[in-house]
């Protein structure tokens, strides 16, 4: 069942959002060679706390962190460990939920450490844009897959694959919601957009194929042929008009 929000709703699922934008954006500065995965979990835990929220996905269906840290051919879901270090010309893709006062806000970005490959760019700057182009497209009258089919649009025709195994998700009490929303399909497609829905939309894009392989730790996806992959989410609200991105400062 898709629940349409209030406006009351959208100003808490906000709330929760500016959290998640603000640390992401405070991770820009906090991500170098040298650090560890784990190091990255407790700053982002600890900003968490000190903003009186509490991390969405610990715990989530047995998840075992505050963060999804997933390193070059890693696609989502990577769990932090004090193992994996940070070195330069790596990218990591870093997904992180907050509760605060019984609402959901989601996001994620793609970074840079260090100087990284023309491919590592673009391939970020695609799934970035990819992004943007779905979001345009997140309109009351359209359907869900007006976005999918977009995405997929974009990132194809720069030559990358979108993942068809994690697709975005309605947003708001709780974490996922109806509907679902792949990043792959022909427009004018599935449950038409009303004002008032939350959706997380979040395109994981390879430079390689789309198929991906979990390792034994049950959680981390990555690249079936171990090439880079890129993922970027932004939580929106439907509106009257574009989208309102709740996830951007």
């Amino acid at each position: 069942m898709i629940i349409v929000k209030s406006q009351r709703e959208i100003e808490k699922i906000a709330a929760a959002c500016r959290i998640v934008a603000e640390i992401l954006l405070n991770l820009k500065s906090f991500i170098a060679a040298d650090i560890t995965t784990a190091d990255i979990e407790a700053y982002v835990e600890d900003q968490i706390k000190k903003r009186k929220a509490n991390p969405a996905f610990k715990g989530y269906r047995g998840y075992p962190a505050s963060t999804c840290l997933s390193v070059n051919d890693q696609v989502v879901h990577g769990i932090p460990s004090r193992k994996v270090r940070l070195k330069n010309s790596d990218i990591i893709s870093i997904d992180l939920g907050v509760l605060l006062e019984g609402f959901y806000g989601d996001g994620a970005a793609t970074f840079p450490v260090g100087a990284v490959g023309a491919e590592a760019l673009k391939l970020m700057s695609v799934t970035e844009e990819a992004l943007y182009v779905g979001i345009r497209k997140a309109r009351a009258g359209n359907r869900v897959s007006d976005i999918s089919s977009a995405i997929q649009h974009h990132a194809e025709s720069n030559g990358f694959s979108v993942v068809r195994a994690f697709v975005g998700h309605g947003i708001g009490r709780s974490l996922h919601e109806d509907p679902q929303v792949p990043n792959f399909g022909e427009p004018g497609k599935g449950p038409r957009l009303k004002e008032g829905m939350t959706l997380a939309i979040e395109p994981m894009v390879n430079a390689g194929c789309a198929e991906v392989n979990i390792l034994d730790d049950g959680w981390t996806a990555v690249t079936a042929d171990g090439r880079l992959s890129a993922h970027f989410e932004h939580t929106i609200a439907i509106t009257k008009g574009d989208a309102a991105i709740l996830t951007k400062i």
